[in-house]
């Protein structure tokens, strides 16, 4: 788990043995070599080595000519959003999203305002693997300022996709718990707005993690029960750099991220405005397909990634899209994976339909995921394939993001993560039973 974990999005490491000062600084110069002329954002999730980082990052970037905007603490999605603001070349996002606080990482974006597709991240990976930099000359160093507030046009934007008159008029009361990442800078502020009656967990961006960082039903047990004690009528926990949403029921019932999505979904399929087709990618739930199937309206899957989702979207002319892991996509505020999104448009769709969060979960077409991991390294996943191939010669297969087996009312998933050594396994199923026993299967061959 110690190696450094390059991708076409960018790095993981462990700071201090894999992810070092040189290693960040070396990597934003190979990225600023690549980009066009420009400014470049640098932000940062609430990580106590983010600091550090930023200061190595910024100063590569000024080496090599370029101007920095220095959003300090922002989501992932809020970087997004600045970017496109602002008109600059990219931007460098210090987050190691749900990695333990070891981790940190580097995620780049483009100056369309998205992470960077698999080709011109490749383009940038191999850059830094071949120690492409361009330092500039005393008389050439970039500046560097401050932005005051990254957050605004990001809040501003998330506003307009919902009837912010109706949601306050409802007078909710929610608990957002941000577990000291970068979230709760804007996530109180956006459910303020809101009219809603707060309850914040981990607001300060100090990286103390008060629970394992990534939002799954074991995390959040306490969180859990705090939304049911605080008498709120929805739980909101995001993790580390904001872009994933679980949710938890006014009753203290995890009702998890996928269905985050799904909710989100059905809400932008209700509206004229954003009704049309839909992405999801590999891994996420059917859940999504099938409101889309009944509004007549066509769905499709990408690789998993939010940027193989959002050339997929862009490709498809989608309305919608996201991936499972609690992250929605609106084009009309990103292509972007967006907490934000997800809260505003949750209480929308409550506010909308009078209904609880719990009835409206339970109204969702009923379908059991299964998600599991094997720490293993990937290089016999060919084998692996193989053998699955023949277990499960019945079903469609798809070899384009690892293997993906497809029945009519089942799917299996198996890949290696693109932001951990570890092996994926992923299934759904009409029934907790049969879901878990197509992950057992192939764990029992891994």
């Amino acid at each position: 788990m110690s190696n450094l974990i390059i991708s076409v999005s960018g790095l993981r490491g462990i700071v201090g043995e894999t992810l070092t000062p040189v290693v960040a600084g070396s990597f934003v110069a190979a990225f600023a070599a690549e980009l066009p002329a420009g400014s470049i954002i640098v932000g940062r999730d609430g990580r106590s080595s983010g600091p550090m980082l930023r200061d190595a990052i910024v100063a590569s970037l000024r080496a090599c000519g370029r101007d920095v905007i220095d959003a300090d603490v922002a989501s992932t999605p809020t970087i997004g959003v600045l970017v496109k603001k602002t008109g600059a070349a990219g931007a460098v996002q210090i987050s190691a999203s749900h990695n333990p606080p070891p981790y940190n990482g580097i995620k780049l974006f483009g100056g369309d305002g998205r992470v960077l597709d698999a080709v011109t991240g490749a383009k940038i990976r191999d850059a830094y693997l071949n120690g492409t930099a361009a330092w500039c000359p005393f008389d050439q160093i970039g500046d560097a300022q401050t932005e005051p507030d990254p957050h605004a046009p990001h809040l501003e934007a998330v506003l307009k996709t919902v009837d912010v008159d109706a949601i306050r008029a409802a007078k909710f009361r929610v608990l957002i718990d941000s577990n000291h990442g970068a979230g709760g800078l804007l996530g109180v502020r956006l459910l303020t707005a809101l009219g809603c009656d707060v309850t914040a967990l981990g607001e300060t961006p100090d990286g103390q993690f008060e629970h394992v960082p990534e939002p799954t039903a074991e995390n959040l047990a306490g969180v859990a029960e705090t939304v049911a004690q605080s008498q709120c009528v929805v739980g909101f926990c995001q993790d580390p750099d904001a872009d994933r949403l679980a949710l938890i029921d006014g009753e203290g019932r995890y009702i998890g991220e996928e269905y985050t999505l799904a909710l989100c979904v059905q809400r932008a399929l209700a509206d004229d405005a954003t009704r049309g087709p839909i992405v999801i990618n590999g891994a996420t739930s059917g859940m999504s397909e099938r409101l889309a199937a009944a509004a007549g309206v066509p769905a499709y899957r990408s690789a998993v990634g939010e940027a193989n989702v959002a050339d997929k979207m862009i490709a498809s002319k989608a309305t919608y899209g996201g991936e499972g892991n609690g992250g929605p996509i609106d084009p009309r505020v990103g292509y972007v994976r967006d907490s934000f999104v997800a809260m505003a448009q949750v209480l929308d769709l409550m506010a909308s339909t009078g209904k609880s969060l719990a009835e409206l979960a339970d109204a969702l077409p009923k379908l059991a995921i299964c998600k599991d991991k094997a720490a293993v390294s990937t290089d016999g996943l060919p084998e692996l394939f193989q053998k699955l191939r023949e277990k499960y010669a019945d079903a469609s297969a798809d070899e384009s993001d690892g293997l993906r087996l497809a029945w009519p009312d089942r799917w299996l998933l198996v890949r290696g993560s693109n932001t951990e050594p570890i092996v994926r396994m992923i299934a759904e199923a009409e029934s907790e039973t049969d879901a878990q026993a197509l992950c057992d299967a192939a764990k029992r061959l891994i």
